[in-house]
């Protein structure tokens, strides 16, 4: 799984960039002839579009977002299709929004459908659906797109290519910056700088890539953040071979159910419990049972996701409520109730 951001594909005017989507089709076809299935999540669309309008930089009204998606989609494809075409690898296309991710029935159906493109050996090209995605139902950035689709596809390896050469211990720009090789505690990250914007075109940045990183290692994937202008990039970091930052997967991997609850499904509320009902859910793997409730926070319905809090207020797992919201407020306390939030339907943070 690879994703390339926008500023690795356009340049500061909004025009693409011919010789990176080049060096990167390359790569992915030699992976694709090595029978390695290849799935590319792009940015670049709105870039693209905008910079075909004379636009001189990323636009913050989603209207402007939206519609310069629209225009960027088909030369990004485009751009994409003759890359790869070179090398005799077909593309195609693939649009998804935070609500496909959702809704487990989408989630599964998105599988299906990019599963069957790899097996008929072509290269989908995914992008989220900015034309009409909101900021309620927006990714937040395609770092989080790409972990998102890694994780539905069980893929090997997340390869995140960007205008940094990894993950440096603070901003690169300053003096004795030092690049990081390898993670394998993600918790030593809390004392990192990994802030800063994106690109002047794209709307992640460091910390998004992180983020992703972390996602994947819960799947059992492992992460490599890489500068997207190094030639074969992509290839050294599917050999193993050193190059940026490389983050290692989880020994102990999600099932892809338990993954879509704690990164797919959105929280619709919350449920604070006493100490007695987080130390069974947490250390015996327990049932979270109504006696345990303390209170019931947000309005959501019997099926929706919340978010379980211990006495300190601290989120400690999400899961499916069996109760809409106003029937649990009248079992907050009570005993011989069937559970709130059953033990399969629950994931610990």
């Amino acid at each position: 799984m690879v994703k390339v951001g926008s500023g690795t594909l356009v340049d500061e005017r909004g025009r693409a960039l011919p010789r990176a989507f080049t060096r990167i089709a390359r790569d992915l076809a030699a992976l694709a002839d090595d029978g390695v299935p290849v799935a590319l999540v792009s940015s670049g669309a709105i870039a693209l579009g905008l910079g075909s309008l004379g636009r001189r930089s990323r636009r913050e009204r989603l209207a402007d977002l939206q519609a310069g998606s629209a225009v960027g989609q088909t030369l990004l494809v485009k751009r994409w299709e003759l890359a790869l075409g070179r090398h005799g690898r077909r593309t195609a296309q693939v649009l998804l929004t935070a609500g496909d991710v959702h809704r487990r029935q989408s989630y599964v159906n998105a599988r299906r459908t990019l599963e069957t493109l790899l097996r008929w050996g072509m290269v989908p090209v995914v992008n989220e659906n900015d034309s009409t995605a909101t900021d309620e139902i927006t990714f937040g950035d395609n770092d989080a797109l790409a972990a998102q689709v890694a994780l539905i596809l069980n893929a090997r390896l997340l390869v995140l290519l960007t205008g940094a050469d990894g993950l440096y211990d603070r901003d690169p720009r300053q003096p004795g910056a030092t690049l990081i090789p390898e993670v394998r505690d993600h918790r030593l990250l809390a004392d990192l700088d990994v802030g800063g914007p994106g690109s002047a075109w794209g709307s992640g940045g460091m910390r998004s890539k992180v983020v992703a990183a972390e996602m994947a290692s819960a799947g059992g994937i492992g992460t490599v953040i890489a500068g997207g202008a190094r030639d074969g990039a992509v290839l050294d970091a599917a050999a193993g071979r050193p190059v940026g930052t490389r983050f290692v997967a989880d020994r102990r991997p999600l099932p892809a159910y338990k993954l879509w609850l704690r990164y797919g499904k959105p929280v619709r509320g919350r449920l604070m419990v006493d100490a007695g009902a987080r130390r069974a859910v947490v250390d015996c793997g327990t049932s979270l049972l109504p006696v345990g409730l303390r209170e019931v926070a947000g309005s959501f319905e019997a099926g929706d996701c919340v978010e379980l809090a211990g006495p300190d207020g601290s989120p400690f797992a999400r899961g499916i409520s069996a109760y809409p919201a106003a029937e649990l407020r009248g079992l907050v306390g009570r005993k011989g109730i069937d559970e709130a939030v059953h033990r399969d339907n629950l994931v610990l943070l």
